[in-house]
């Protein structure tokens, strides 16, 4: 388990084990306390104090009632100008360790399973608050203990308009990342250059991100979380750009346009439809319809050598095997069919469009896997057609995620050539050929593919 954790994770979890490992296994669970869902959206204005700290050290927000404990641990980590590289939770009941708490907690907490809780994402803010009194409790970083209290102070109607989180006051400046817990005023003027300092127009320039805005635009939250943890880096800039467009309506594809750039699915699929593949004994396309495959698939272009065994024939191959892998191909009795699924979409490029982007990301992918799936179609997603897909820069930021070779060198752009995804192989194959089989300059279909895809 510690091997796998993030280098900031570890003190999170010696802190954790401190607080929760002379706790008394015989209690019995902790009370149900998570409220219903209000009926209708509100607004809620929370004072938030950070425990401990003199003299006091505070934030007063206006949080929508139907946002996530995960879109309100990012607001309070914009509030308290954090960087979330800790593990985190929220508690209604009693402090975030405290056995009888109901516990609601981060992705890593999840994962672990030692605690029972509920995910963060799974829980809305109008669960655990209602009233004014209503206090909810959270803590960032198990090392540091950063506990925070969150207690409302009034309720308001919310419009189609309201932002899902924005700051009406504060005061004194919180303490930084990694500083060991100080929350005094003479400590925290070792380490803060002015700790009165506090702006709210910086606060609310981080709610106004466009990185937070995905949200409101139905953007898969693990893109969102994953965009957060890069931002403070070397890439930030890039990415916040790339988030505004992501935002923006998208330019429409026309049925012409999907129908020539899916040709190579549309020419497998109706191939096994009407008639299907006869294979070899050995399992593979026969020499004549390699040929035939070859000509319309952009990966074999500039493939050098005959083109006319599949199994010399790497991306064909590849190919091939990822229309299995998606379900839209079969094998049976030495014969590759067409699925029911791809029989009915296979004269529909738009429903085949659809298809696609809902493959790319499913459930139970492992998290490299996702990680690097969700930035390719991210930036091919924020491109503009006949854009080179940058695959360098999206090795550097797997690197920023301590992604690394066996050897802990920095990953290198390969790693994206054949992810168990296919996402690489989708973009190189609904874009026009590019000389260099490791090139794909984004098709106006590779973009809208890979924004349906983030739209789910």
């Amino acid at each position: 388990m510690i091997a796998d954790m993030a280098p900031g994770d570890l003190p999170d979890l010696l802190g954790k084990l401190t607080r929760t490992g002379a706790a008394d296994q015989s209690l019995p669970p902790a009370p149900r306390l998570r409220k219903e869902k209000l009926e209708q959206t509100v607004v809620f204005r929370v004072r938030v104090d950070l425990d401990g700290a003199r003299p006091p050290i505070w934030r007063r927000l206006d949080l929508r009632s139907d946002i996530s404990l995960l879109d309100v641990h990012r607001a309070l980590q914009a509030a308290f100008g954090w960087l979330d590289y800790h593990l985190y939770r929220f508690a209604l009941g009693g402090s975030p360790f405290h056995p009888r708490s109901e516990l609601f907690l981060c992705p890593y907490d999840v994962e672990e399973g030692e605690d029972p809780g509920t995910p963060v994402a799974d829980v809305r803010l109008d669960e655990t608050l209602h009233e004014p009194g209503d206090v909810l409790r959270y803590v960032y970083d198990y090392g540091d203990s950063w506990e925070l209290t969150l207690r409302v102070e009034s309720v308001h109607d919310a419009s189609d308009t309201t932002p899902p989180a924005w700051c009406v006051g504060g005061r004194r400046a919180a303490p930084p990342e990694d500083c060991g817990g100080l929350t005094d005023a003479e400590s925290l003027s070792t380490v803060l250059d002015d700790p009165t300092h506090f702006d709210i127009d910086e606060v609310n320039a981080e709610f106004s991100n466009p990185i937070a805005q995905l949200l409101d635009a139905g953007v898969d939250a693990r893109l969102i979380e994953l965009l957060y943890r890069l931002e403070p880096g070397r890439h930030s800039a890039d990415l916040v750009a790339r988030a505004a467009r992501l935002v923006t309506p998208p330019t429409p594809v026309t049925t012409a346009q999907l129908d020539a750039d899916l040709r190579p699915y549309l020419w497998f699929l109706q191939r096994a439809r009407d008639h299907g593949f006869d294979l070899t004994s050995a399992g593979y396309l026969k020499p004549a319809d390699v040929v035939a495959a070859s000509e319309v698939l952009p990966s074999m272009h500039f493939w050098i050598g005959t083109k006319n065994r599949e199994v010399q024939c790497a991306p064909l191959l590849e190919f091939r095997e990822s229309l299995q892998r998606i379900k839209l191909l079969r094998k049976h009795k030495g014969c590759l069919l067409a699925t029911r699924m791809a029989q009915s979409i296979a004269d529909d490029p738009d429903a085949l469009a659809d298809y696609l982007a809902a493959a790319l990301l499913p459930d139970g992918m492992d998290r490299f896997t996702t990680e690097a799936t969700l930035l390719l179609v991210f930036f091919a997603a924020t491109a503009d057609p006949d854009d080179e897909l940058p695959l360098e820069t999206i090795a550097e930021l797997l690197t920023d995620l301590d992604w690394r070779q066996p050897n802990r060198a920095p990953l290198r752009h390969s790693a994206l050539y054949r992810l168990d995804s296919g996402a690489y192989e989708l973009m190189q194959n609904v874009s026009a050929p590019v000389r260099g089989i490791k090139n794909v300059k984004v098709s106006p279909t590779a973009i809208d593919i890979a924004r349906r895809a983030l739209s789910r």
